[in-house]
């Protein structure tokens, strides 16, 4: 294998981390079968777009409300007993919605069940972040944050496919069961990872557990949430593309359905890149996240003005691979650049920032669209997103904090991290996971999280946790 390539898929020499992304890749792929069956089960059955919506909430609002303490239980116990749990009662939940569909219940049981798909997912999201961390180690954490994204842009594809062609003649009912099927071979790569193939990760201790001083510790971290709040503005305003794409297609570009179709293949298309890209750089950087950011900020303006559908797929396909890259550095930053025993806090927090942003950013968006027209509100925001990303990096720039980093790291890492940490060599995680969740005063390698499940979200779609993004949703 080539230097290049062998840069490219680093993180797949690590044996444990192969056996994770398998299991990943059918996970996500089980997951848009899922979204597929839900969303066309509770719309065929009302009607209504509105009360589609309401299952949506209700898979978001538990996540959001549980974010800070879910993240202190995985500081707190060790990642593989909870995931056994978390990813045992997502299946469970799945089997729950193939009942409630083949039963014909009531849409209130529906919505139930969402409601305790989003608990489950608040839990295990920071949970497959940690674990899926300790199956590479920090100089391999990007590469299998870029990776991770591959595999979910094309879980999605496959996913959505195979729902589309199978809703018709299964029936919802199955597609849920194939995607309770698909958390067992999440389960049984998780049982089969032997700790001493795993890096070791530092557990918060008693004097540092806790949402609350989770909490402390990222509004102290100020590096962090400059970040946190240009993340915020350019997921808002720079990752709703469906919203912008339909509204694109329906208006400026008169093509209708089969332009949204056709654009969204180029936005999946571009995603992929985008994770090729992110894979093969040795480093994400600061001084990279920032310029993929005002690069994809001023290619959205440009989107507002070009003329015609090729156009505007020529400039589409960038600003997809571009939003990967940016995303993938962020997950990288607030994880290497954060203390170990605050991880699975950091992943909390980044998630609720990405849930609260895709609630503003929709309707925003979609008003500008409906009283601007959808290519003044695409250069609008554009705009907005250009200036946060301009304001972001003086403020950086500027803070006392990391003007103490070396000249040679100020514009690679955020800031220097502050929590306990071990040598990097990969060494037995002295039975990490069958110990109980006790004080532990040394760490190794930071947490991964991907699908970003969540979900971490690469641009758009079902978030993943995790490096290799195992599915965190139902």
């Amino acid at each position: 294998m080539s230097s290049s390539w062998a840069t490219m898929f680093r993180a797949l020499r690590h044996p444990a981390y192969r056996r994770w992304a398998v299991a990943d890749f059918t996970s996500v792929t089980g997951a848009w079968m899922q979204n597929l069956a839900l969303n066309w089960l509770v719309l065929t059955a009302t009607g209504s777009a509105g009360l589609l919506g309401v299952s949506l909430v209700c898979q978001t609002v538990p996540g959001m409300l549980l974010a800070s303490w879910a993240g202190a239980v995985a500081d707190r116990w060790p990642a593989r007993r909870v995931l056994v749990v978390t990813q045992s009662l997502h299946a469970l939940l799945a089997l729950g919605l193939a009942a409630v569909a083949a039963g014909h219940a009531p849409l209130p049981a529906v919505y139930a069940l969402a409601v305790g798909s989003g608990i489950v997912t608040a839990f295990d999201g920071p949970a497959l972040g940690r674990f899926g961390s300790q199956l590479v180690g920090r100089d391999d954490l990007s590469n299998a944050l870029g990776l991770g994204s591959i595999l979910s842009s094309g879980g999605r594809i496959l996913g959505m496919s195979l729902a589309g062609a199978l809703v018709g003649v299964t029936g919802e009912p199955m597609l849920f069961v194939l995607n309770a099927l698909s958390f067992v071979g999440v389960l049984a790569v998780i049982l089969r990872i032997r700790p001493h193939e795993l890096y070791e990760l530092a557990r918060s201790t008693a004097e540092r557990s806790g949402a609350m001083a989770g909490v402390r510790y990222v509004l102290g971290h100020r590096p962090m949430v400059a970040l946190f709040a240009l993340s915020f503005v350019l997921s808002s305003l720079g990752r709703n593309y469906q919203i912008t794409m339909a509204a694109m297609s329906n208006g400026p570009l008169g093509a209708g359905a089969a332009g949204y179709g056709a654009l969204s293949v180029v936005f999946a298309v571009g995603t992929i890149v985008g994770g090729f890209v992110s894979a093969a750089f040795r480093e994400l950087t600061v001084k990279l996240l920032l310029g993929m950011a005002l690069l994809t900020s001023v290619l959205q303006m440009v989107g507002g003005v070009v003329p015609g559908m090729v156009a505007f797929a020529l400039v589409l396909l960038p600003i997809a691979a571009g939003a990967v890259v940016l995303d993938t550095a962020v997950s990288t930053r607030v994880q290497l650049d954060s203390a170990e025993d605050m991880r699975g806090r950091v992943l909390s927090a980044k998630a609720m920032v990405t849930a609260a942003s895709g609630a503003v950013g929709g309707t925003a968006l979609g008003w500008l669209s409906q009283f601007a027209g959808p290519a003044h509100a695409l250069v609008l925001a554009g705009a907005v997103t250009t200036a946060a990303t301009l304001a972001a990096w003086a403020w950086l720039a500027w803070m006392p904090q990391r003007r103490e980093l070396a000249p040679e790291t100020r514009w690679v890492r955020l800031a220097e991290d502050d929590g306990p940490a071990v040598d990097l060599q990969l060494r037995q995680v002295v039975r990490a996971d069958e110990a109980e969740a006790e004080p532990v005063g040394a760490g190794a390698v930071p947490a991964g999280a991907l699908r970003s499940g969540t979900r971490e979200s690469t641009v758009d779609g079902p978030p993943s946790a995790g490096v290799a993004g195992a599915k965190s949703t139902g």
